[in-house]
């Protein structure tokens, strides 16, 4: 194992005479509004030294802009990618980062785009996730090239554009903590999380033209209501059939903060998946079933009017990891190669691949691409 470049000051949330690592706002409230903001970290030792003292500043450019409206409800989470995880902060790395793995099945494509960094911005008011992402930008806008931007917001009952509740099966409580805080399979890395986010584009006029009880059928629950179908009616191929992932007897949740967007005088309209777990494991398994199938060839219906334009996987490290980044610990300016431990590079899943994994059993749940909920303690 090659030597650890950076001192241990870096990790000190780890170490015996110090408190758990405090995690990062992934399970805040879920708010009105929301900016997603997904970058590619630019070459140079100068930019990778901005970035590692921004990581240390977050926390106070979110207090800084909070105190304008103390009950707007204000956060900012940051997800690191595989290869900017490396040229950051090199060995030891989360045990289960990796490069999204896009999976390809007949027409249906869950795509694998660049993303070095995430950032995660809610609040009850778009103005303060503005002000937030205008402040972050004008922080390391030099050390970053914006590669994806999507302001989000809550659609009257928590609907997406689609007509359907979203989040219906998101955890509460310690529930919510148990499902997306990394633990002691981590160690190095516990309070940290995983999140994988897609932009998905829909087609209304195709959707529009179906009948309420099709809709239903592709979904799994009812359109008024939400409530769930009976599986004696409800299809194996529903959306919420195939996003339900079992094991060993339990169901394995996510917590989701998705949210509708749209240029209508462009005719875009779609949905941003956005994903929390302890493990990106169970999310991959949902995106398998819906793209390739479970058994394979029994793909979600939903992706013939929805389709994926971006994916990435982030890991999320605990806010005491970023705040013990020291501003003056840079790597040294030279290859990746020479330097640290080389990124894996994005896996294709086929489908083929995927039927030689065991798919666990099915119960009724919802992944929320394309039926959206908010603020999960009102559900």
């Amino acid at each position: 194992m090659e030597p650890d470049p950076h001192p241990d000051s870096i990790r000190a949330s780890q170490a015996a005479d110090r408190p758990p690592a405090l995690a990062q706002a992934v399970s805040a409230p879920l708010t009105r509004a929301a900016i997603f903001l997904v970058a590619t970290l630019n070459p140079g030792a100068e930019h990778r030294a901005t970035v590692r003292s921004f990581c240390g500043d977050l926390a106070a450019l979110v207090r800084a802009v909070e105190f304008r409206d103390l009950e707007g409800g204000l956060s900012c989470v940051i997800g690191v990618g595989s290869d900017a995880w490396d040229r950051l902060f090199g060995q030891p790395r989360p045990a289960e980062l990796h490069a999204f793995r896009e999976i390809l099945a007949g027409e249906r494509h869950a795509v694998s785009t660049p993303g070095d960094l995430l950032f995660h911005i809610r609040a009850k008011r778009m103005d303060l996730s503005f002000e937030l992402a205008m402040q972050i930008v004008a922080r390391i806008g030099s050390a970053i090239s914006t590669v994806d931007e999507v302001q989000g917001f809550r659609y009257f009952d928590d609907r997406d554009l689609m007509g359907f509740v979203d989040g219906t099966e998101n955890p509460r409580g310690q529930a919510a903590a148990d499902a997306v805080v990394v633990s002691d399979e981590d160690p190095e890395f516990a309070g940290g999380s995983y999140v994988i986010v897609q932009k998905y584009l829909h087609d209304l006029g195709a959707w529009n033209a179906l009948s309420t009880e099709a809709q239903e059928r592709i979904i799994g629950r009812t359109k008024l209501s939400d409530i769930e179908l009976d599986d004696s009616v409800k299809p194996t191929s529903a959306h919420s059939a195939l996003t339900t992932i079992v094991e060993n007897g339990k169901e394995i949740k996510i917590l989701r903060d998705n949210m509708p967007f749209g240029r209508p005088g462009h005719g875009e309209f779609g949905t941003y998946f956005i994903g929390y777990s302890r493990s990106p494991r169970t999310i991959e398994q949902m995106l398998a079933n819906m793209f390739v199938g479970r058994p394979p060839g029994n793909y979600d219906r939903l992706l013939d009017f929805s389709r994926a334009v971006t994916g990435n996987l982030f890991f999320v490290p605990s806010a005491t990891f970023l705040e013990d980044v020291a501003e003056d610990q840079t790597l040294e300016d030279q290859t990746i190669e020479d330097q640290l431990v080389v990124a894996e590079p994005s896996v294709s899943v086929s489908a083929a691949a995927v039927t030689s994994t065991p798919i666990p059993s099915v119960q009724d749940g919802s992944l929320g691409i394309g039926s959206l909920k908010g603020d999960v303690r009102h559900e």
